[in-house]
Formats: structure tokens, C-alpha cells, sequence
């Protein structure tokens, strides 16, 4: 059952030990297959809309392979610009997007107040500091603007799954904000997603809790396609509930819009 990660998806080269680079070939292909990078393509567009206008610039950190990317420009109308540090996952976003800007740098580059928006979707948890992480994103959007992560949630889902994606941690939603808080960022809005497919999530991840070994993630995000449509659904009334202004208060992975403040 997938939830709130990356698999491989960017993040700090030297804090996680790397990936085995051969996977984006494979990621690059399931994406589109994967109620769950479909549906979570949505809610990020949703938000991002919230807080951005046509024009503005927009800073994905950790953009892998462009498909998130490709998604906001389309719907956004922002100025893009995706940063990421594995070559590999740079080809295949620079087709997705041509028109954008890509830099090949990891989450702990120098910023200097470049963008409207700065998004981190499913990175944070492969980063041993992420709190420099944090305030790295922070040095990069303008006073005023806005910061958007996700990351998985609930440590008492670490699985097989985490290993494979080579997780440092799973968070709690009180030390995020903590987090975000002590970086200079102030959230305004905190909300669950994966909520309706939780307690699935927890019969999965007891299942697999042991099988580290020969576990392959990409395997978890193609599911026979009448259940991944029906997942699908159920994921979409989660981003209409939380389109409307509701914040959940448990599920799979966590979601974050915070504002920088104006000094």
C-alpha cells in the first residue's frame, strides 16, 4: 500500500548514502501507472494554486523526474525550475518539462530569496539534517512566500518499505512543525493525506515489517488496475475534503504549507 514518499525520489546526496540510480528508469515508468503519484499530483496543484499566481517562480527541491513538476507548470502557469542531484532524474524531468529550468544540487545549496514558491514533496525524510534542509528552503523563497512539503507520517509505520526508499525517519506532525518553526518558516496549514487507506497501510506494513531483503518498492505502486482506480477515488475525496479548507488529523503522509515571514 503506498503512502507519503519517495521512491527514489531527490534528496540530499551525502546525507543518505545515494540510490541505486537504476530505479529512476523504472520510477519514471510507474508514475503514471500509481493511483497514489496521480492523486498526490492533484493535491499539490491544488495547493500550490492557493498560494501562487500565474508568473510567479516556483522552486521544486528533490524534483526527481518532473512528474510533479510537469503537473504544477501545467495547471500553475509559474515560472519553473527544478533542482535535483542525480543527473538521471534530470533527463527525464527535462523532457517533461522543457521549458524550465533545471540545476543539478542537492537540498543544502546556497539560495538567496529567488522564489515565490519553494516546494520539498517527499525529500525531507531522506536528509539527516533537515533542519538545514529547512532553512535552506527558507533562503530561497521570498519574504513572504511560501514553503510546501510533504513527508511520510507516523513513525509506527516504518516498514520494509522506509528501508528500501532508504528513509531516515518517518515524523510526527508536532516535531515538523517544530521544525519548520525553529528554520524560520511559520505553517499555516497542516493537514493528514492517505487517510481512508490507513488502516490498509498498517495491515501492510505489519506484513512486510521483516521483509527487508530483495524488497523492491516500485513493486507496491502497480496494483491491478480496478484497485488502483478505486484508491484513486478514494484519494481524491481526501483533496476535494481538504481543498475546502479541512485539515485531517491522521493518515499516511503529511502535508505542510508554511510562510516565510517578511524579515
Amino acid at each position: 500500500m503506498a503512502d507519503g514518499r519517495s521512491t527514489p525520489h531527490s534528496a540530499d546526496l551525502a546525507a543518505t548514502g545515494g540510490y541505486n540510480v537504476e530505479l529512476f528508469d523504472r520510477l519514471a515508468g510507474a508514475e503514471d501507472q500509481s493511483f497514489w503519484f496521480r492523486a498526490r499530483n492533484r493535491l499539490i496543484v491544488e495547493l500550490v494554486g492557493q498560494v501562487s499566481r500565474p508568473g510567479d517562480r516556483f522552486l521544486e527541491l528533490g524534483c526527481g523526474t518532473g512528474y510533479v513538476l510537469q503537473a504544477v507548470v501545467a495547471a500553475c502557469g509559474v515560472r519553473a525550475v527544478g533542482a535535483d542531484p542525480f543527473s538521471e532524474a534530470l533527463a527525464y524531468a527535462r523532457q517533461r518539462v522543457p521549458h524550465a529550468q533545471f540545476l543539478q544540487v542537492d537540498a543544502l545549496n546556497d539560495w538567496t530569496e529567488q522564489f515565490d514558491v519553494v516546494g520539498a514533496f517527499d525529500v525531507l525524510e531522506h536528509i539527516e539534517d533537515d533542519l538545514a534542509a529547512l532553512r535552506s528552503l527558507r533562503a530561497a523563497v521570498r519574504p513572504g512566500g511560501h514553503v510546501l512539503v510533504t513527508v511520510p507520517q507516523h513513525p509506527w509505520l516504518w516498514s520494509a518499505f522506509d528501508e528500501a526508499a532508504e528513509h531516515v525517519r518517518r515524523y510526527r506532525r508536532a516535531d515538523l512543525l517544530e521544525r519548520m518553526r525553529q528554520a524560520g518558516l511559520e505553517p499555516v496549514r497542516a493537514t493528514s493525506f492517505v487517510v481512508s487507506l490507513l488502516p490498509l497501510m498498517a495491515l501492510s506494513r505489519m506484513r512486510r515489517r521483516l521483509r527487508t531483503r530483495n524488497y523492491d518498492p516500485i513493486d507496491e505502486l502497480l496494483l491491478p488496475p480496478r484497485v488502483d482506480r478505486v484508491l484513486e477515488r478514494m484519494l481524491d475525496l481526501e483533496r476535494w475534503v481538504i481543498a475546502r479548507g479541512a485539515d485531517l488529523p491522521v493518515g499516511g503522509s503529511l502535508v505542510v504549507v508554511a510562510r516565510r515571514d517578511r524579515h
